[in-house]
């Protein structure tokens, strides 16, 4: 089994030699511990771009965490799916915010956060409205910010409306990764999503309205490309509207050079107050989702590990540490100190270089397996690539389809509440638990107790912590291997 290292272990001391010391007490030395593609899966320059961006590498979000601040709350646009007015705490999805900042705030927020989450990589603008719209405090904070921490990478979010007008400032202030919303490339579905934009100085409703969003939104796409800064496409998957239409979008937004592809599923409750939401239009299946993302194979590379975060969400992709840090929390005055961010980085690069190997070996097992079967295995993880959470407290799991031909992942099932506190639990909260694992055949875990174990195998799915802490790839693979190698007498025949 693979040694393991917890998140709290690597984050806590402040200098690399003190982080080498805490894996040496785990057991793990450290000259050995180290787009779902990897550094041998892309060119170099694009790799040594992403490599630390946990929303454009799958490989990278297991590391490596975002904040996003909320400096940009007016919008140009009104989305069937969107209620900005809504906020809850405990509410993750894009638009929502607790608190709206000034550029000032945002500074301050980010170098609190960068002082304290030595994982942060990646400053991100999402709203709560548009970020090109809402344009001199989105480019007033990043000023301010790159000033400070000029290694941090900086990227936006934008429904692509007024994206064109500020293409050639975003590639002065280094922006270079950016997102735009694209969930249609024909204005008659279109009309369906977008009630009205304004442009122009005014109001556009209907087809015209579709059609404006449209031309500016692939004239940003390929202005964004054309100067070398790397697209993200994110597509809302509304059952009925756009569904059948998303192999079309991606198709259309790689002929002009997008990097990625994210299709997320529509968050639709009446409780929201979005136009959807009230209106009863649902949201699609883990199965529907997979299906429309797999139709799309081929052409833009997937996305498929985001988690749809809120406009002001701090840590890891699948967490949100937002609440540790609101305005009241913060100091008045505060000094960035980049040795925290520094040391991990170097811990983390050899851990990284651990885990290739790992995931190397996982491959050569795949490969003697003897069967065509393909199955869907969940994994709880705090983190660090590793099955690293106990099952009871998950909120989540990743998701991963395991196969003679490999482990690869496939996504994510949010769960709404952990399944125990403490070691005890309800059996509604598992039965919600065992709903969000439909399709899915394994769980593993770094624990579960017997009255969860029982109560997954009478749903058919089996769950196991054998594998605690080793690799998720290491793990998957040495379970697939278990339950469908071939036998010993075959294989020395």
């Amino acid at each position: 089994m693979a040694s393991f290292v917890s998140l709290e272990t690597l984050t806590a001391p402040t200098s690399a030699d003190a982080m080498r010391e805490a894996l040496k007490s785990s057991g793990c030395k450290s000259s050995s511990c180290g787009a779902s593609g990897g550094p041998g899966d892309l060119p170099p320059e694009v790799w040594n771009r992403i490599k630390d961006h946990p929303c454009y590498s799958e490989e990278a979000h297991h590391y490596f965490a975002r904040m996003h601040v909320a400096v940009a709350p007016a919008c140009n646009i009104q989305c069937n799916y969107c209620n900005r007015k809504y906020d809850c705490a405990n509410e993750s999805r894009p638009g929502v915010v607790s608190e709206k900042l000034t550029p000032e705030q945002a500074l301050r927020k980010v170098i609190a956060v960068a002082n304290e989450v030595p994982q942060l990589s990646v400053l991100g603008i999402a709203g709560p409205g548009d970020a090109c719209y809402d344009w001199r405090k989105t480019k007033a904070t990043f000023q301010a910010v790159a000033k400070e921490i000029p290694d941090i990478k900086l990227c936006i979010s934008t429904n692509g409306l007024a994206l064109p007008d500020h293409v050639d400032e975003l590639v002065e202030m280094n922006v270079d990764h950016v997102t735009i919303t694209i969930n249609m490339v024909d204005p008659m579905i279109g009309a369906k999503i977008y009630p009205w934009i304004y442009f122009g100085n005014r109001r556009h409703t209907g087809l015209v309205a579709s059609q404006i969003l449209h031309e500016r939104q692939m004239l940003g796409l390929e202005m964004l490309t054309e100067r070398g800064i790397l697209v993200k496409v994110n597509s809302v998957l509304i059952p009925g509207i756009n569904d059948h239409h998303l192999a079309e979008v991606n198709a259309a937004v790689k002929a002009r050079g997008a990097f990625l592809h994210n299709i997320m599923p529509l968050i639709s409750d009446p409780a929201h107050g979005t136009c959807f939401g009230l209106t009863g239009q649902r949201g699609p299946t883990h199965a529907e989702l997979m299906a429309v993302q797999d139709a799309c194979s081929g052409g833009v590379n997937l996305m498929r590990h985001c988690r749809q975060c809120r406009a002001d969400a701090v840590g890891l992709l699948g967490e949100d540490r937002g609440q540790e840090f609101t305005l009241d929390q913060l100091p008045e005055t505060v000094t960035y100190d980049p040795a925290k961010r520094a040391a991990y980085r170097e811990v983390i690069a050899a851990e990284r270089d651990d885990h290739v190997a790992a995931k190397a070996d996982a491959g050569r097992t795949l490969d003697a397996a003897a069967s065509d079967a393909r199955v869907l295995v969940a994994v709880t993880t705090r983190g660090g690539a590793r099955v690293n959470q106990h099952f009871g407290h998950a909120k989540e799991f990743q998701v991963y389809e395991a196969s003679s031909a490999g482990v690869r992942f496939v996504g994510h099932r949010k769960v709404e509440n952990a399944y125990c506190q403490d070691g005890f639990g309800e059996d509604a909260t598992l039965d919600s638990t065992i709903r969000a694992l439909d399709g899915v055949g394994v769980v593993l875990c770094a624990k579960i107790g017997e009255c969860p174990q029982e109560q997954l195998s009478a749903a058919g799915i089996v769950a196991t912590d054998a594998y605690a802490y080793d690799y998720i790839e290491t793990a998957v693979s040495a379970w697939y291997a278990a339950e469908y190698g071939r036998p010993a007498t075959a294989m020395i025949a």
